[in-house]
């Protein structure tokens, strides 16, 4: 199967604009995505996908990058045109902001297309802080790893365990959260971006309810991986001091 690695960038962030393009560790954000998604062995290529000539610029220098509309209003828009100029079998969506991705979990979700429309990954939620956040998005799967559903709520309730603390509520039951990586089979890819936003996609503002609501059916890889993002200015020199431990 020819899958492309496609990271989406785009230079006016609301809250960090020309994200992309900052320093981190010496590099620009965007060159220490590229040259961590090159490490995954099941990308034929790895491509930007982008509305923006600076991100061009500095990205043609570590991979191939396509200029697509500025009118999209999500990345998964992005690369559905990315994808449609190639003969490609699939993608997988890596986030431009996780300087820190790892390859291994790029090629488990690749891997799961093998199998399944769509792919995803998935970690054990381990901190308290995460349990009640609804930025941190929790998912659950039935017996074949399939997601059932995907909620900024904390799912499932735990009856049982309800008048305890949330460090008890987290004991009783491996809750999962969700990786934002996305793959996609080419087919799935170019109907999903056909749908309307959907009513659950909507009201969690997750376009991944989308996918559930027409029938695609999503694999849920689970992965050992902590996913660390550059969100804000601030989260800048924390992902410094990471990238200095990983990179001794």
């Amino acid at each position: 199967m020819k899958l492309l690695g496609v990271i989406p960038a785009r230079y006016g962030s609301t809250r960090f604009p020309g994200k992309p393009l900052v320093s981190v560790a010496g590099k620009p954000l965007i060159q220490h995505v590229i040259q961590r998604c090159k490490r995954a062995r099941s990308l034929q290529e790895v491509i930007v996908a982008t509305d923006d000539s600076r991100i061009r610029d500095v990205a043609l220098e570590f991979c191939r990058v396509e200029m697509t509309s500025s009118d999209h209003v999500s990345g998964t828009d992005r690369i559905a045109e990315v994808i449609q100029r190639t003969k490609a079998d699939g993608a997988v969506n890596i986030q431009g902001d996780e300087p820190l991705i790892d390859p291994a979990v790029i090629d488990a979700v690749a891997n799961a297309l093998a199998n399944a429309q769509m792919s995803t990954a998935a970690a054990l939620i381990r901190d308290v802080a995460d349990y009640d956040n609804p930025n941190v998005v929790k998912v659950v799967v039935n017996a074949t790893d399939r997601a059932l559903y995907f909620s900024r709520r904390t799912i499932p309730y735990v009856r049982d365990a309800a008048t305890g603390s949330a460090a008890e509520q987290l004991a009783a039951f491996p809750f999962l959260k969700h990786l934002g990586i996305y793959g996609y089979r080419r087919e799935a890819l170019l109907q999903l971006v056909k749908f309307p936003p959907s009513p659950l996609e909507r009201a969690e503002k997750l376009e991944q309810l989308r996918a559930l609501e027409h029938g695609i059916e999503i694999a849920v890889v689970r992965v050992n991986y902590e996913a660390v993002g550059v969100d804000v200015p601030d989260d800048v020199a924390r992902v410094e001091r990471l990238l200095s431990r990983t990179e001794k």
